[in-house]
């Protein structure tokens, strides 16, 4: 008799789980998007687990998908207008991004990602620069960052450097008189608070003001940075970290990452010197379109915040995100980025 209620219950507790994914809501496809502010390839590669555990999570709160895809987007525009237009679901937008975007809701944050912060939070450049000043992470979590300006080590590059680590002050004359590199004009570190970092510092100057200035990625920046192409760059805090190795790997070698070598002899920490600290810059966003309203709704939103969540809190999900940079997320509101739009303002 004993056994027999236990297999009634175990036929029961079956037939209730096939009712309960039987009701779950359908969606044919979910396209996720990451911006380019890594590599796309070490994007693609280190995340290639995730729609799996998506689709599993979503499952489990109710959306059964039969297709998770994940891309990474030509630039920081291209995504937002992809989201904007509702051919993206959901996208990994930094904040001055989702701050462009977010001005007409065509995109609204759920998520905000935090990070682990650096041993370095110093508003003084020459605090950063050399091997003693190597940047290292530590366990507390933040929901900031900082972007820096650095000076490459060409002719032009040293002499800045030299003089930031005297403790005097470059003039607008001889930052003028370099090469910069910059990201696109919706890029948070690599281009907004740069940007509002020469107004503070110059006189209202602007990237926009200066002589000669090239718009590129952040591998391609360190690339042209160690060929000596370039006399500064504009990255996030964190940026030598993430090519410290391929710094000296000679050119024809990659790291496990996949990035290309670029053939230094000494290293990244007293080669490319900060020569500027912007202020805080709000992390990156978790946003979703709000052109489809089966994404754009209270319910879905609410089992991809927990869904995501989830993920990032398992060890695999941590691997797939450190890619990112992301070491948790936490809930967002839009009014969380009204900095970012007066930054972008400043900016305009």
């Amino acid at each position: 008799m004993k056994k027999i209620v236990s297999l009634l219950l175990a036929l029961a507790m079956l037939l209730s789980c096939g009712l309960a994914l039987a009701d779950n809501i359908k969606m044919d496809k979910l396209t996720f998007q990451f911006v380019p502010s890594k590599d796309a390839d070490v994007i693609i590669t280190g995340t290639k687990n995730l729609p799996d555990l998506i689709k599993a999570e979503m499952a489990n709160l109710g959306y059964d998908i039969g297709d998770v895809e994940i891309s990474v987007g030509t630039s920081y525009e291209a995504t937002g207008e992809a989201m904007s237009a509702g051919t993206i679901d959901v996208g990994w937008l930094p904040g001055g991004t989702y701050a462009i975007y977010s001005q007409n809701k065509e995109v609204d944050v759920i998520l905000t990602a935090t990070r682990a912060g650096l041993s370095n939070d110093s508003e003084n450049p020459a605090d950063w620069n050399g091997d003693a000043n190597k940047t290292l992470p530590t366990e507390n979590q933040v929901t900031f960052y900082r972007a820096l300006i650095y000076a490459a080590p060409t002719e032009k590059g040293k002499a800045l450097a030299a003089k930031v680590n005297a403790g005097e002050t470059p003039t607008w004359e001889e930052l003028d008189a370099c090469t910069w590199a910059v990201a696109n004009t919706s890029s948070s570190a690599g281009y907004i608070y740069p940007t509002m970092w020469l107004m503070d510092h110059y006189d209202g100057k602007k990237i926009s003001d200066l002589s000669s200035v090239l718009t590129l990625g952040y591998a391609d920046a360190f690339a042209q940075a160690a060929a000596e192409q370039v006399d500064i760059i504009c990255c996030y805090a964190d940026g030598r970290r993430d090519y410290e190795i391929p710094w000296n790997l000679p050119t024809d070698q990659a790291d496990e990452t996949g990035k290309q070598g670029m053939g230094r002899q000494d290293t990244i920490w007293n080669e490319l010197n900060v020569i500027g600290v912007t202020p805080g810059i709000y992390n990156d966003t978790v946003a979703v379109t709000t052109a489809k309203p089966e994404i754009y709704n209270p319910e879905f939103i609410s089992a991809l915040q927990t869904a995501l969540i989830n993920i990032i809190n398992t060890d695999e999900g941590k691997d797939i995100f450190y890619v990112y940079s992301h070491t948790g997320y936490a809930i967002a509101h839009d009014s969380d980025y009204d900095g970012a739009r007066q930054a972008l303002s400043v900016v305009k």
